[in-house]
């Protein structure tokens, strides 16, 4: 009897060691499943735009999918100022030369944060806009509207036109340190691709 338990015994020992790798395995795979989990649910996508006429001329309008990350809105409750760009341009494919690009542009935003207030402001130019909660500004920056980007006549020529938009966080406007944070680290790269559309005028 003796002699028997003391072969179980090992037996057991052996069994619960390969559990517990088992287990640290498992762990491990489902920590890589959650952090490519994050990696996939940050970043800017552009889910439409398109070219509206008006009496001013012809304005843009696009609705983006901005997920902001730990890192970033951890820098912006810190005081951060966050600047992103849009970025536009209107071009005429040309089959004997280079494209024709009547149309290029863009717009910054600037994103803010007063602690002393508990505010946020999202800012273009002299215009700007108060929020209580980052979630409201960054859906606020989803939505592009009324940006007027070219005048009547230029789509005077007949034919298509190529236009394209994207967003991006301008990394060279913040501060030198996190400047080269950009460069080592993804969280920083935050950008849409450029998204294209076909404009019949």
């Amino acid at each position: 009897m003796t002699n028997a338990m003391a072969s179980i015994t090992p037996f057991f020992a052996s069994a619960r060691r390969g559990g517990l790798r088992l287990a640290a395995l498992l762990a491990l795979a489902l920590t890589f499943v959650l952090q490519s989990a994050v990696a996939l649910a940050e970043g800017i996508e552009t889910n439409g735009a398109r070219l509206v006429a008006s009496e001013d001329g012809y304005r843009v309008e696009a609705e983006f999918d901005i997920r902001f990350n730990p890192g970033l809105e951890e820098a912006v409750n810190r005081g951060v100022a966050l600047y992103f760009v849009v970025e536009f341009s209107l071009s005429k494919p040309r089959w004997y030369w280079f494209d024709e690009k009547p149309v290029q542009l863009s717009q910054t935003y600037k994103i803010t944060y007063t602690p002393l207030l508990r505010q946020y402001r999202l800012s273009s130019g002299s215009a700007y806009q108060n929020f209580t909660r980052l979630e409201d500004l960054v859906r606020a920056l989803s939505r592009l509207r009324g940006w007027t980007v070219a005048e009547k006549n230029a789509l005077r020529k007949p034919g298509e036109y190529e236009a394209a938009i994207r967003l991006r966080l301008d990394t060279a406007q913040l501060p030198k340190p996190f400047q080269l944070n950009a460069v080592a680290s993804r969280d920083w790269n935050l950008a849409s691709d450029w998204y294209r559309w076909t404009v019949q005028p």
